[in-house]
Formats: C-alpha cells, sequence, structure tokens
C-alpha cells in the first residue's frame, strides 16, 4: 500500500531523528571528544577556508620539548583574550590521574575554558567535564632510548629506581635490580609517557592489548607531535588549527647546551628502548601516523613552510634576545626570564632581552621568552586577579615597567615550596613528597635567604636546529 505524502515526511522526519538519537548516544556512550579536523590540501595546492581553532586540550608529556609548545598556547590564548583551564598551583594534581575539580575556577554548568595545557596524567572523561566537545586534542612524544636519559638526570630525586642506581650504565646494566613497580615516584622510571597518557596499564608481550590501548589513544588525540621533528610538527599543528604561520613561531625553552655528541650509546639507546617497551611500542605507533599525515600534507609544502618557520625564528632571536640566542641562567639578569636549574651539574638555558626594545617590542619578546611558570603565573593574574606582592619593574599586565607581581619559581613535581627570586620568600606550590626531599637536599637553614637554589624539573631540550634532541 503506497502511504500519502505527508505520512512518508513524517516518517522520514521520524529516522532522522532517530539517527541522530542514536549518534549522539553511541558518542556519549564511547566518550570520545568531536574533533574538528582541518582536512589536508592535496601536494602542491593552498589549504581550504578554515577557521582559527581556539578550543585547545594538550596534553604536556614529560621530558618531550612540551613547554615550548605550552609557550605558543599561552601567547596565542593570551593575547586574543581566551581562557585558560590553570591548576591551583603548577600542575593538576599529577601523578593522579586528572579530576575536573583541579582546574581553578571550575564548577559544573559554569563558564567554559577555551585551552588546557599543563601537565597532567590525562583522564579523558574528566577532561570533557572542562573542555568544549569540539576541542581538539594533541600532545608530543618523544623517543624513548633519548627521553629514559633525561628522565633519569632529572628524575633521580623523586624515583627510588634511579636515586639507587649510582649512574645511568649501572641501572641500565640490570634495571630490575633497581626498579619496584609500584613504588612512589617510580612511574618516572619506567614507561613515563604512557603513564602520562592514562594508557591502562598490560603486559608489553600482550600485543592484542597494546594495540587497543593505542588504538583508543588515536580516537582521542586528532595529532600527536615528535619532539625530533618538531619544526614540521609545528607546520602540521598550524595546519590542523587553521592558525597563521606566525602563531607558532616559539623559542626552545629549558633547553641544556649542546654538547660534544649525544648523551647516550646506541647500545644504550637501545636498553632504554627494551626497558620502556611500551613507550618504544606507542613511539613507533605515532611516528608512523605522524609520517602519514606529513605525506599527505605534502613534502615539498611541509619543507618550504619549516623553512619560513626557522627564518621567522632566527628573524626574532636576532632582533629580541641579548647574544641572539640561550644564555646560561647566570647570565639573565632578570629573575622573570631566568629558568630553573635543577639538583646536579645540568645546565639549564634561558633568555635576556636586548637593550632598548621600544615598548611594543619589548612586550612581544618577552612574551616569546617567558617560561612556563612565570607565564603561567601572569595567566593566573589576567583570570583571577592575585594577592601576589607588586615588583616595582613589572607591569600589572606582566610584562611592561611599572607594577605587578614577581613570579613564584620552584618544583612542580618535586616541592610544596618554591622561591621567590627577589628575595628568597618560601611560596606554596603542587605537594608530591616534598617535604621528604626538602630535608634531604634544602638544609632548613639555607630554605630562606639570597643564594638559596632554585630547582626545577621540568622538560628540557636543546636550542639547535629542527629538533630538540636531548632534552
Amino acid at each position: 500500500m503506497k502511504l500519502p505524502l505527508a505520512c512518508c515526511r513524517l516518517q522520514t522526519l521520524g529516522a532522522a531523528l532517530g539517527v541522530c538519537v542514536t549518534i549522539s548516544f553511541t558518542v556519549q556512550l564511547l566518550g570520545r571528544p568531536f574533533q574538528r579536523r582541518a582536512p589536508a590540501a592535496p601536494a602542491g595546492h593552498p589549504p581550504a577556508p578554515c577557521q582559527p581553532q581556539t578550543h585547545l586540550v594538550f596534553l604536556k608529556t614529560h621530558k618531550t620539548g612540551g613547554s615550548s609548545v605550552v609557550n605558543l598556547l599561552h601567547r596565542f590564548g593570551e593575547t586574543r583574550g581566551l581562557r585558560f583551564a590553570l591548576p591551583h598551583r603548577y600542575q593538576f594534581g599529577y601523578p593522579s590521574p586528572f579530576r575536573a575539580e583541579r582546574v581553578k575556577g571550575y564548577r559544573p554548568g559554569g563558564p567554559p575554558f577555551d585551552i588546557i595545557c599543563h601537565h597532567m596524567r590525562f583522564n579523558l572523561t574528566e577532561v570533557q567535564k572542562v573542555m568544549p566537545n569540539d576541542s581538539f586534542y594533541f600532545s608530543i612524544v618523544r623517543d624513548p632510548g633519548t627521553l629514559g636519559e633525561s628522565a633519569f638526570a632529572y628524575y633521580r630525586a623523586v624515583a627510588p629506581a634511579f636515586r639507587r642506581a649510582p649512574s645511568l650504565a649501572a641501572f641500565l646494566a640490570a634495571p630490575g635490580h633497581f626498579y619496584e613497580a609500584g613504588a612512589r615516584g617510580n612511574h618516572y622510571a619506567r614507561n613515563l609517557q604512557w603513564f602520562d597518557f592514562g594508557l591502562p596499564v598490560v603486559r608489553d608481550e600482550d600485543g592484542a592489548a597494546v594495540a587497543a590501548a593505542l588504538a583508543g589513544l588515536e580516537r582521542d588525540f586528532a595529532l600527536v607531535l615528535l619532539a625530533e621533528h618538531f619544526d614540521e610538527s609545528l607546520v602540521l599543528l598550524r595546519e590542523a588549527l587553521c592558525w597563521p604561520e606566525e602563531a607558532v613561531v616559539a623559542f626552545a625553552h629549558n633547553g641544556r647546551p649542546t654538547g660534544d655528541g649525544p648523551r647516550v650509546s646506541p647500545a644504550q639507546a637501545a636498553r632504554l628502548r627494551a626497558w620502556n617497551s611500551l613507550d618504544w611500542a606507542l613511539y613507533v605507533h605515532l611516528n608512523r601516523s605522524f609520517w602519514r599525515r606529513a605525506e599527505a600534507f605534502g613534502v615539498a609544502r611541509l619543507q618550504d613552510e619549516v623553512a619560513r618557520l626557522r627564518q621567522r625564528r632566527a628573524d626574532l632571536a636576532r632582533r629580541c634576545l641579548r647574544g641572539g640566542g640561550p644564555l646560561p641562567a647566570r647570565a639573565i639578569p632578570d629573575g622573570r626570564l631566568r629558568p630553573f636549574q635543577p639538583p646536579g651539574r645540568a645546565q639549564i638555558l634561558g633568555y635576556a632581552l636586548r637593550a632598548g626594545l621600544r615598548p611594543a617590542e619589548r612586550e612581544h619578546c618577552a612574551r616569546l621568552a617567558t617560561p612556563e611558570l612565570q607565564y603561567k603565573d601572569i595567566l593566573d593574574r589576567r583570570q583571577f586577579g592575585g594577592g601576589q606582592r607588586i615588583h616595582p619593574t613589572w607591569g600589572i599586565a606582566g610584562w611592561g615597567p611599572g607594577g605587578g607581581t614577581a613570579p613564584c619559581l620552584g618544583t612542580p613535581e618535586l616541592g610544596d615550596r618554591c622561591l621567590n627570586p627577589d628575595g628568597g620568600q618560601v611560596c606554596p606550590m603542587e605537594p608530591l613528597c616534598a617535604s621528604v626531599y626538602l630535608l634531604l637536599v634544602m638544609p632548613p637553614p639555607r630554605l630562606i635567604g639570597i643564594g638559596v637554589p632554585r630547582y626545577s624539573l621540568v622538560p628540557q631540550f636543546t636550542w639547535a636546529g629542527n629538533r630538540h634532541p636531548n632534552p
């Protein structure tokens, strides 16, 4: 029997509604974010028109060069008046899984946030409570063959497995002798990136479980950058976000001086990959995905844009920086730009601005050169005001002369205390076994006063070239 036209229309409408409801229910059930992805243009063709993406979730993994990415996100968001999901202090309760209540100013049904980019252990369900459904999720990874050396150097004070080993060579000779699974702080000592992504605990020999975890990661994250190909990563990020090319120009933050050779031998790198086998599987998988995306973008187009990016960075360095590049911390007189120095012999480089810059130029250059924690404090004051003391040479907005507050410097991973660079005063910070560490490394008579060492364990990487080797 042929149905009347009105019935057919109602029937079609009902079917369409049913499909919409089914899709909506499925998305909620799976808990996956919607991703607004700009389609890659064919090689040799300009990209299709798009709208800049301003809802961003960046999972800042440890020891991968994420501080430079955070700097460009800070600058992009601040200059456009975007709202940051900030931690109450400097991290979102790491190493515990992320929870929405860790975000300063969050309340269910409250005003939305635009960008979240500070250290967390990823927890998709809780992040979705904070961020809009169309947020673009991305992160950065690094070869565990070099990341492991960096983690050993920077986390010896908090990872018992590293602390017990007299050297990296001794640790790699028998890592199981020093490592105890589940011990507080030992997540730094094995498969750190797998941990940061919040992936399930699986046996590395269970190939099906590893593959399932990585498939879930790729469903959640629209793009994962590679530390070893940082400039190419920035170009692909810019294209995915539909940002202008100048928006992804960044100086390398928290770098170490380039040595005479690699910090690990090929044999040590192979041992580190074997010890961190889940991280190696993760890196290999995401490396392939990255280069598939690069090929879709177009190799010649990618090379051209990378060259323009490097030229812009070099021009800004000449225009902004004293000496045209990074300097040792002792050579940086401005505490607002001075990077943290971790315990031990590692030297972290930072930047000093050239004298005689015009006010607008100085503000732009300062944004490029300001370390992550100081910049986070500036954003916090802009969004929430502040009860911190006024610094005599810091602008009220944080950049120019005439007021403002000095940043509270310290150790996110280690400390419930931090040191103000001007007077050595002690400020609260994110707690994580801080009391034990302070008793061991910072004798009580030196806790307050001039000349107190300043500690930090934020990701480090070098300045030179396309990549950030050996952070």
